[in-house]
């Protein structure tokens, strides 16, 4: 655990135009999203069966919050990720707590996120689907961005509407002797609005650039939309989101991983046999959104969780009001 406080940090919105502040913001990129990817709300679980294989292990080591269900007779596990609960959902109709999360300025153990899916054809599993995407998700967040100086003058934030693409192997070349975070920050930091794509899949130099569960984005087809967090002088991971796997990708995936074991739940045994819709998705952080645009330092600012002893008071130290 470690919280990293700005030297001179101060926050610009009290607590209560803070309050004010999330509830405007959700709600308006809530709207232009819905409106740049021509999306529908639908209600998600909170919890699902293990034996259905929705529940995602995200990098392969966190442990799902699991419980037992009274007069049910079985174990429910709090969901980690919809991917996968998405792409079935959307079979259906027809068109997250992690326990193992580090604490730090950017995780909390409750994670909020605007999660989206979208049917694609069979053609549409491209890399141009993909780039289009993320230019329509990140003209969203600026719009959205500049509504809220819009609202609250005393906000600055950039967000850079030209997305630089590269893929994880490319940003390895470029700077071999650094770690994968170390990559991000000296690229985020050189064009302000990145989308690295090809996660998860193994790099020439034996490593991954970050870990990817094998069963719900295509390795070849996915990324992180990273923008430049001028507060905390890093690069800033604003959403995960791929094309999702295929027949072909998740068994080559799932052998690639020696995850042979998941082929007999029932998520996996419909893919394979090419029962479920092709899509594309991903999660945008919420609470990551309302950071970066509100210009705070830690992500107690605009979320109520719980925090160990040691954040609450370096937080207060530093002049962090948690909420």
């Amino acid at each position: 655990m470690h919280t990293y406080i700005p030297k001179g940090y101060a926050p610009i919105l009290d607590l209560y135009q803070t309050q004010t502040a999330i509830g405007d913001l959700k709600q308006t990129f809530q709207r232009e999203l819905a409106s740049a990817l021509n999306l529908k709300r639908a209600t998600a679980p909170l919890f699902v069966d293990p034996a259905s294989g929705l529940n995602d292990n995200l990098n392969g080591v966190e442990r799902p919050v699991s419980f037992d269900i009274r007069g049910v007779n079985t174990v429910a596990e709090v969901v980690q990720s919809l991917a996968k609960w998405k792409r079935m959902a959307l079979l259906r109709y027809g068109f997250a707590i992690r326990r193992d999360e580090e604490l730090d300025n950017l995780h909390s153990v409750y994670t909020d996120q605007w999660d989206w899916e979208k049917v694609i054809t069979r053609e549409q599993r491209n890399e141009e689907t993909l780039k289009n995407t993320v230019r329509a998700i990140v003209g969203a967040v600026s719009y959205t961005n500049d509504a809220m100086k819009a609202r609250f003058p005393q906000l600055s934030c950039h967000i850079e509407r030209d997305v630089k693409f590269i893929t994880s192997q490319e940003l390895e070349d470029m700077y071999p002797d650094l770690s994968p975070k170390e990559r991000e920050n000296k690229i985020t930091g050189k064009y302000g609005t990145v989308f690295v794509m090809q996660i998860g899949k193994l790099l020439r130099s034996g490593t991954r650039h970050d870990g990817r569960a094998p069963d719900y984005d295509d390795w070849e087809l996915n990324g992180d939309i990273l923008v430049w967090n001028e507060v905390l002088g890093s690069a800033f991971e604003l959403s995960s989101m791929g094309i999702r796997v295929d027949e072909e990708s998740l068994d080559r995936q799932l052998r690639e991983l020696s995850a042979d074991d998941r082929r007999a739940l029932t998520y996996h045994r419909m893919l394979l046999a090419g029962e479920l819709p092709l899509t594309i998705g991903g999660g945008i952080g919420q609470s990551r959104l309302c950071m970066l645009i509100l210009q705070k330092a830690h992500i107690g600012e605009v979320q109520v969780s719980v925090w160990d002893d040691e954040t609450v008071a370096e937080c207060s130290r530093g002049g962090i009001p948690l909420l």
